[in-house]
């Protein structure tokens, strides 16, 4: 059992002014794994107030001592690595292999990026006489999600602190684990008081709090546009900078001469493997009509033979929906897509056998779908892959781009060049080809309703910097 009854401000562990004590289940079980402190609005004052008190020195410290401040933090990450994956597996149902695969390696990476950032990126230029200077914008409110419970938190945190600002974090309600044990991190790592605080609660309050107050230069968001919407409402009387990374509807494009095996790879890491959890997810995929019955002959398989299950268990390949409002959101859009005449191919509605217990949605795969259905417009967030035959690649593109989102999109093709005029052709702000590893080290953010402005790496740490000319002399 976890407990956790304290709110980290000011570099310590605080009782909270306000708020209440959350009770958190585990997704695969429902048992219950711990109760969790939340605060309220007299909290976020209090975690500004240390932020602003902090960022009048944090902000003038040298690049290289903010190096020497991130290698300890990956020192105490990589300390800690174990924990933060019983995490995340015990807040996100996500299987372990996956947790340790693939949840902390990628916040892990995005530590040793902030480093190699700072070692050569220019905080000024000369142009003539005139100097332009790149300064650490004030204190940060990060907002968090909680499919991605340690790459979020750490990547959007150490890229603040990497452009010089001070942090106050409020993650995901649901998934509160993984942020605790960062700030366990950054504590061990002898950041300095009041540089990075964490204020656990409900949106509602500490995110709209967060985002209204008059001491946060910056809100980082990730998550859904509508609340998106709200920040960027309380955020306005301030005129602080928003950024913000929402949701997706990715499209999958299979070209012609399409490596079927390829292409159903992409579908089980993107989609089925995270439970469809992402938002990025190629949750639409495009298929040639005359290879459709192929493709699926080769996707069905793979999909049937996935294992839902205890997440940690070796031999489960997806774990549960996060909780039971999202497991009801996914029966949802089953069934919407039954009704509007798509072709269920395999899943469906209810729980697998024997898995009564937890939030488990069976992985599903409609066919004969229309772009025009909600199955195919709407984000699901869970294992629902909507297959849409097409004629030409024109139309290909055209469907792709058929959409209020523009996060991410797969295209599969033998043909490198030809593949690569198609990618360049959809309004997505990442395109994988031919299941590519993902650079995490790269932008992330999107077109259109996927939000604005960009994550990780230089363009992430940017995003905290405002500019400032110098002239004369």
């Amino acid at each position: 059992m976890r407990e956790h009854n304290e709110l980290y401000i000011d570099g310590a562990w605080r009782t909270p002014l306000e708020g209440s004590v959350l009770e958190l289940t585990d997704p695969a079980t429902g048992a219950l794994t711990g109760r969790v402190a939340l605060g309220g609005e007299a909290d976020v004052d209090r975690a500004v107030a240390a932020a602003e008190r902090a960022f009048v020195s944090f902000s003038r410290t040298t690049v290289q001592q903010r190096i020497e401040l991130l290698e300890r933090i990956l020192v105490e990450f990589d300390r800690r690595a174990e924990d933060l994956a019983q995490a995340v597996t015990a807040e996100l149902g996500a299987p372990l292999a996956l947790a340790r695969g693939a949840h902390v390696p990628t916040g892990r990476v995005q530590i040793a990026t902030a480093i190699e950032v700072l070692k050569t990126y220019s905080f000024t230029e000369l142009r003539g006489e005139t100097e332009i200077r790149k300064e650490a914008l004030g204190v940060a409110g990060l907002i968090t999600p909680w499919n991605f419970p340690v790459l979020q938190p750490t990547g959007k945190t150490v890229s603040a602190l990497a452009a010089g600002c001070t942090v106050v974090l409020k993650p995901a309600q649901l998934t509160p684990y993984s942020a605790i044990i960062l700030a366990e991190v950054m504590d061990a790592a002898g950041v300095p008081a009041g540089v990075v605080n964490l204020v656990n609660g409900r949106g509602s309050v500490i995110g709209g709090t967060l985002s209204a107050h008059p001491g946060v230069g910056i809100a980082s968001f990730t998550g859904s546009a509508a609340a998106a919407q709200q920040v960027t409402i309380a955020a306005a009387p301030t005129v602080k900078r928003v950024t913000s990374e929402l949701g997706g509807k990715s499209p999958h494009i299979l070209l012609p001469d399409a490596d079927l095996d390829v292409a159903v790879g992409t579908a089980m890491t993107w989609l089925m493997a995270m439970t469809g959890q992402l938002c990025s997810a190629p949750s639409r995929t495009l298929v040639p009509r005359a290879h459709l019955g192929e493709f699926l002959s080769v996707l069905v398989p793979a999909v049937e033979a996935l294992t839902p299950g205890d997440p940690r268990d070796n031999h489960t390949t997806m774990g549960p929906l996060i909780s039971a409002e999202q497991w009801d959101t996914v029966q949802g859009y089953i069934q919407q897509g039954l009704d509007e005449g798509a072709r269920l191919v395999t899943g469906g509605l209810g729980k697998p056998a024997g898995l009564e217990a937890g939030h488990f949605a069976k992985p599903t795969v409609f066919a004969d779908v229309d772009n025009s259905m909600a199955i195919a417009r709407e984000e699901i967030f869970g294992p629902v892959m909507s297959v849409i035959a097409y004629d030409t690649v024109e139309e290909a593109i055209a469907i792709a781009n058929d959409t209020p989102f523009g996060l991410a999109a797969y295209v599969t093709g033998a043909d490198l060049k030809a593949a690569r005029a198609v990618a360049e052709r959809i309004r997505a702000g990442y395109i994988l080809i031919n299941d590519a590893e993902f650079d995490w080290s790269a932008p992330w953010g999107g077109y259109k309703q996927s939000g604005n402005g960009r994550e990780f790496g230089p363009d992430g740490m940017t995003e905290y910097l405002e500019t400032k000319v110098v002239r004369g002399g």
